[in-house]
C-alpha cells in the first residue's frame, strides 16, 4: 500500500486538497437520500462479496464506503473498516500476496484501466480465504480520485481448481511414469497421444517422435495390416476389446507380441472420435507358451506331433468326417527290426534313422494329414478324405516304397522295412481310442504276415455293425421308455470347499440289460444318427428342472452343467431351445452353464462366436471341456465370451509324478487366468493332485476326490462332506 500511497501522491503533487473529502462533509453525503440508500444497501446486501469504494484523503486511501458483504468475506462488520486507511485492509492480506496486489492497483492507475487481482486474506476466525477484487480506479480532472470495485470469495472455486491441478498432475505422473504403454488413435489409424512406455515398447526415443512416424497403423504397424480392421471390429461389436494379441514391427524391423486392452470414445453424435488404451509387450510370454505348446504336442526328437497332439487332431477329424460324410483311415506303423539297429549300432544311430523317417512320412502324406510319433518306432498316420479302401492302400503302398528305401548311416547302407496296420472311419470305429487300437491291432497282424506289408482292421467289423444296430434301436426307444438318467458330479471351489455347481452326465439303463450302457458306446450313435437332438434336448430341461428343485429345498445360486454335443449346437434353433427350457423351468440363467468340448469350439469358429455370444446374452455361462488336448485353440479362445476352462483328465491324472502334464496343467491354468476364466481341472482323484492344483491357483475341482457320479437324490446328502483339506 506504501506503494500505492507514493503513487498518488506523484500523481496529484498540484492538486489542492478537495473539501469533499474532509471526514465531516463525508457524513453529510450518507445521510442525503434515504430512499436511494435502503434500495441500493438492499441491492448491495444481496451481491456475493463486499462492495467498496475508496476515497483519496490527504495521502492516503480512506475506506468510504463497504457493503454488508464485508461481514462474510472478512468476519468484520464494516462498520470497523469505515473511514479506515486501506493500510487496515491490507492487513489482513497475506503477506505474500500484497506486492501481487498493490501492483495491480497500480498498473491500474498508471494505464488507467480496471483491475483485477486474485489473492488469500484472513478471515477472522484464523482461517485464510482466496478472494477475487475487481476495480477500477476514478479520476477527477485527470487525477485518481477514488477506488470502487467487489471482492468476492472463491475459496471453493479455488480449492476444485487446485484438487483439478492435482488431479491432472497424478494423471500425468501416471501416463509418463507407466509401464504398460498407453495410447489414444482416431478411427483412420493415426496417434493422438502415446506415452513414454508405448514409445519404448515400439523402439522410438520419445512419444512425439512415434506419434509423427506412424501415421497408418494397420500397414506400418501390425504384420497382419488385417489386425487393425479386426481391432475396429471387435471393438464395434462390444465396445472395447482385451487381450488383444498382434505381431508388431518396432521401429528396427524387429517383429514382437503386444497385448491390447482398449475400447471406442464416442462422440455427441455417437460416431466413434477415438480409441483409447493400452498395449504390454507380451513377447517373452508367448514365447514360453509356443515353447510349452511345442514340448506338450509335439515330440522333440523328429517334431511329428506327438501321442496327445495325434489324439486332438483324430477327434477333429472324426467330427469332420461325421459331418461331411466323409472316410478317415488310421495307419499304424512299426519299424521291422528297429530294436537290432537300436542296440546293434548305438542309439544315437537309431534317432538318426527315426528322424530320417520321419521326414519320408511328410514327404509321402498330403499337407492336411498328419504324421505323428508315439514313441519308440510306432507311428501313426491320419490319412483325412479317401472315398474308398483301395485309395487308402495305394498311398499304403507308396509308404512302404518310401521307408524301403535304402539308408547310409555311419556303419554303411542299411534298408529297413514296416508293417503298417489300417483303421476306418467309420467302418472299424467311431471313436479316436477304438481306431487307434484296432489299427494296432491290425499292424501286429501285417507283421505275422511276414513284414513289409499293411493289414487293414476286418475280423470283427460285422459284429461291431450289429452291435452299432442294437444300440441305435435301443436309443430310439430309450427316451419314450424312461431309460435315460441323469447322474450329477459335484464340482468344488478350492478356496473355501463349498460346492458350487455339478455336471450332469447321461446314463442308459435298458430295460432288458441291469447294467448301463457305457456312454462311450451309445453317445457316439446318438450323435451320428441324430437322437442326440432330442436326447439333448431332454438332458437339458431335466438338469434345469432338477436345479429348481434342489434351489426350493434350500440350495442358493447352484450351478448345473450340461454337455452340449456338436450336432445340437449346430442346430439352428439351439440357443432359442435353451431360453424356452429356462423359461418353462423358471431356472436362473445364471445357474445353467453349457459345456462344449475344445474340438467344437475349433470347428466354424465365425459361426461358433455368434452362437456364444447369444448364449450369454440369455445370461447362461459357457465352460470349455477337455481344456488342453487342443493345438490352436488359443488364438480363437480369446474372442470367445467363455466362463471356464476344463482342464482335461488326462493331464490331471499323472500330474503329481509327470513333469510334462504337470508344466501343462500350471500352464493352462496361468492362460485362463490371463484371459479371465476360472479354470476347472477334471478327473481329481488323490489328495496329491489337490495340493499341486492349490499351489498353482487353481479355481475349482470335479472328480471321484470329492464324489463319483449320483443321482439327484444322493446330491444334497453328500455336499456336507465334500471339503478339500486345507480349505477356508
Amino acid at each position: 500500500m506504501r506503494v500505492i500511497k507514493e503513487a498518488t501522491r506523484a500523481a496529484c503533487a498540484a492538486e489542492p486538497t478537495d473539501p469533499a473529502h474532509h471526514p465531516a462533509l463525508l457524513q453529510n453525503r450518507l445521510g442525503a437520500d434515504a430512499d436511494i440508500g435502503r434500495m441500493l444497501g438492499t441491492l448491495l446486501a444481496n451481491l456475493d462479496g463486499m462492495v467498496y469504494r475508496y476515497v483519496r484523503h490527504d495521502d492516503d486511501w480512506v475506506l468510504e464506503f463497504a457493503s454488508d458483504g464485508c461481514l462474510s468475506l472478512l468476519g468484520v462488520p464494516s462498520v470497523e473498516l469505515l473511514l479506515a486507511p486501506r493500510a487496515s485492509y491490507d492487513a489482513l492480506i497475506h503477506p505474500d500476496d500484497r506486492t501481487a496486489v498493490d501492483e495491480s492497483i497500480l498498473r491500474a492507475i498508471h494505464d488507467r484501466q480496471r483491475y483485477d487481482v486474485e489473492y488469500r486474506v484472513r478471515h477472522a476466525d484464523g482461517k485464510l480465504r482466496w478472494v477475487w477484487e475487481r476495480g477500477t480506479v476514478v479520476f477527477d480532472d485527470g487525477r485518481p480520485a477514488a477506488l470502487e470495485g467487489i471482492v468476492e470469495d472463491v475459496t471453493a472455486r479455488k480449492a476444485q481448481e487446485q484438487a483439478l491441478q492435482e488431479a491432472e498432475r497424478r494423471y500425468k505422473s501416471l501416463f509418463d511414469n507407466a509401464i504398460e504403454g498407453i495410447f489414444r488413435t482416431t478411427p483412420d489409424g493415426r496417434y493422438l497421444d502415446a506415452n513414454p512406455a508405448l514409445a519404448r515398447i515400439y523402439g522410438f526415443d520419445t512419444p512425439e517422435e512415434l506419434i509423427a512416424t506412424l501415421k497408418d497403423i494397420g500397414n506400418q504397424l501390425y504384420v497382419d495390416p488385417g489386425r487393425r480392421e479386426e481391432f475396429m471390429r471387435i471393438v464395434a461389436a462390444r465396445g472395447e476389446i482385451s487381450g488383444f494379441e498382434s505381431r508388431v514391427y518396432r521401429k528396427n524391423g524387429d517383429i514382437i507380441w503386444i497385448s491390447e486392452n482398449a475400447r471406442a470414445v464416442f462422440d455427441a453424435e455417437g460416431r466413434v472420435s477415438h480409441y483409447e488404451g493400452t498395449v504390454e509387450d507380451v513377447t517373452e510370454r508367448r514365447l514360453y507358451q509356443e515353447r510349452i505348446e511345442q514340448q506338450a504336442n509335439y515330440d522333440t526328437l523328429t517334431g511329428l506331433a506327438n501321442r496327445s497332439l495325434l489324439h486332438d487332431r483324430l477327434k477333429q477329424a472324426i467330427l469332420t468326417a461325421a459331418t461331411y460324410g466323409t472316410r478317415l483311415a488310421v495307419a499304424f506303423i512299426d519299424l521291422d527290426n528297429f530294436k537290432v539297429i537300436n542296440d546293434s549300432l548305438g542309439h544315437h544311430v537309431g534317432d538318426e534313422l527315426l528322424r530320417t523317417m520321419a521326414e519320408r512320412f511328410r514327404r509321402v502324406v498330403r499337407e492336411h494329414d498328419t504324421v505323428a510319433r508315439l514313441g519308440g518306432d510306432e507311428f501313426v498316420l491320419l490319412i483325412n478324405g479317401h472315398a474308398s479302401a483301395d485309395s487308402v492302400g495305394m498311398l499304403l503302398e507308396n509308404v512302404l516304397r518310401e521307408i524301403s528305401r535304402p539308408w547310409r548311416s555311419e556303419h554303411g547302407e542299411l534298408q529297413v522295412t514296416s508293417s503298417i496296420g489300417v483303421a476306418l472311419y467309420p467302418d472299424d470305429g467311431d471313436d479316436a481310442e477304438t481306431l487307434l487300437k484296432n489299427a494296432d491291432s491290425a499292424m501286429y497282424r501285417a507283421k505275422e504276415r511276414g513284414r513289409n506289408n499293411y493289414r487293414f482292421f476286418t475280423s470283427d467289423l460285422n459284429d461291431k455293425m450289429k452291435e452299432r444296430l442294437a444300440i441305435e434301436n435301443g436309443l430310439r426307444r430309450a427316451l419314450e421308455r424312461n431309460q435315460l438318467e441323469l447322474l450329477y458330479q459335484p464340482r468344488v471351489d478350492l478356496a473355501t470347499g463349498k460346492v458350487i455347481g455339478c455336471e450332469a452326465l447321461l446314463r442308459w439303463h435298458p430295460v432288458d440289460d441291469e447294467r448301463p450302457v457305457d456312454p462311450a458306446r451309445f453317445i457316439s450313435v446318438a450323435e451320428e444318427t441324430g437322437l442326440i437332438v432330442p436326447i439333448g434336448a431332454w438332458v437339458l430341461k431335466t438338469a434345469c428342472a432338477q436345479n429348481v428343485l434342489w434351489q426350493k429345498m434350500g440350495l442358493k445360486r447352484f450351478c448345473v452343467s450340461v454337455n452340449v454335443s456338436s450336432r445340437q449346437f449346430r442346430q439352428d434353433d439351439f440357443v432359442d431351445s435353451i431360453a424356452a427350457v429356462l423359461d418353462e423351468t423358471g431356472l436362473d440363467p445364471a445357474c445353467l452353464e453349457i459345456e462344449l468340448t475344445e474340438s467344437m469350439v475349433m470347428h466354424d469358429a465365425e459361426k461358433m462366436i455368434q452362437m456364444l455370444h447369444a448364449i450369454k446374452r440369455l445370461g447362461v455361462q459357457i465352460a470349455v471341456d477337455d481344456f488342453g488336448t487342443g493345438y490352436s485353440s488359443l488364438s480363437y479362445l480369446k474372442r470367445f465370451p467363455v466362463d471356464r476352462l476344463k482342464v482335461d483328465r488326462s493331464f490331471v491324472k499323472d500330474l503329481a509324478t509327470n513333469p510334462d502334464d504337470a508344466t501343462i496343467v500350471s500352464t493352462i491354468i496361468a492362460l485362463g487366468h490371463n484371459l479371465g476364466l476360472k479354470v476347472v481341472a477334471e478327473g481329481v482323484e488323490t489328495e496329491a493332485q489337490v495340493e499341486f492344483l492349490r499351489r498353482n491357483g487353481c479355481d475349482e475341482l470335479q472328480g471321484y476326490h470329492f464324489g463319483k457320479p449320483m443321482p439327484a437324490s444322493r446330491l444334497l446328502s453328500s455336499l456336507a462332506w465334500i471339503r478339500p483339506r486345507g480349505a477356508r
